[in-house]
């Protein structure tokens, strides 16, 4: 039973879903302890709640024996760790897939029955990206030992702090032209992080049952053209839009992996491009008729989607040529 004042350990506390995720159960009561590789680098979640409410301590999901210590008087826990991209020793495998297994393993060894797991929509064993691939494997190791586990799959979370519309939007400031990988024709349903925050949060309050995983999206599907043409109009940048064939945008993101390797580093982030990040585009990334069916949805958590055209706006703004000095509408 979980006691007054509870506490939770978040895995991957102190990234972009993670330090939403501390600040909704903050006020939610929470005590908050927070598990990441750089304890050093997540003073800013303290901020979210009271002194003392949050605090953080070193793990690596790598090393399994450092993971139990975290969890030790924990009534509840989170994994939200994951990588979009490899980098490394951080493969897809070590931390989406192995990563979540011995996340799994340790909230099981420590009798710890309320666990959340955070992973994507667009998980599957049989995808062509080896990320959707990690993250199915992530799910069944979780299911494995944590049959009682709430999963979660948002689509691309869009807030403040996102690596999506504020990178098209970089993009558009600096390049005369934008590619659209298969055309741009691939559809996402763009969720808000916020919301993602609290189906997290209701998920510990027993809200959402175990099983079959939640599909979290937003209230609008777009495709990946409509998306660009939104983040152009937006911060009133005429640029021109180049389709780019799957076959030629994998020729391309293998380059650009060689060059991001032999650069050791030094390789703009804004324009890199992978093979496992073409090869994600070539599917929909869309809440499934399925989940709606089975009501496992925001809307089925009583959460109300919020709209990227409305909050996006007000973030990307910046990247107009005259910032937020404009007696322009936002959109």
């Amino acid at each position: 039973m979980i006691r007054t004042n509870p506490l939770v350990t978040i895995f991957g506390g102190s990234g972009f879903l993670g330090r939403h995720v501390a600040r909704e159960l903050a006020r939610r009561g929470w005590r908050i302890r927070i598990a990441t590789r750089r304890p050093d680098l997540a003073f800013h979640t303290q901020t979210s709640g009271r002194v003392g409410q949050i605090n953080a301590v070193q793990v690596n999901l790598r090393y399994p024996e450092s993971i139990l210590p975290a969890l030790q008087h924990a009534d509840a826990a989170i994994n939200l760790v994951a990588i979009l991209r490899e980098h490394g020793a951080q493969s897809f495998d070590t931390v989406n897939h192995l990563g979540a297994r011995a996340v799994a393993e340790a909230v099981k060894a420590a009798g710890i029955e309320s666990f959340v797991h955070v992973s994507a929509l667009g998980a599957d064993a049989a995808s062509p990206s080896r990320y959707a691939q990690s993250k199915a494997a992530g799910e069944a190791a979780v299911r494995e030992n944590l049959p009682g586990a709430v999963i979660l799959r948002p689509s691309v979370i869009f807030g403040p702090e996102d690596q999506f519309f504020n990178r098209f939007a970089a993009m558009a400031r600096l390049m005369p032209a934008l590619p659209l990988i298969g055309g741009g024709k691939t559809k996402l349903q763009p969720v808000y992080v916020g919301d993602v925050a609290e189906a997290v949060a209701l998920a510990l309050d027993g809200k959402a049952a175990a099983g079959a995983p939640y599909e979290l999206g937003g209230p609008e599907v777009a495709s990946l053209r409509e998306i660009i043409r939104f983040v152009l109009r937006v911060t009133e940048r005429k640029r021109l839009l180049v389709p780019l064939p799957f076959g030629l945008a994998a020729l391309l993101g293998g380059a650009t992996e060689l060059v991001m390797k032999a650069s050791f580093g030094l390789f703009p982030e804004l324009f890199a491009l992978t093979r496992d990040e073409v090869a994600l585009l070539r599917c929909d990334n869309i809440v499934s008729d399925q989940a709606r069916l089975a009501q496992r949805t925001l809307e089925s958590l009583g959460i109300t989607p919020e709209s990227f055209q409305s909050q996006v706006p007000a973030y990307i703004i910046r990247y107009r040529k005259t910032g937020s000095f404009t007696d322009q509408q936002l959109v």
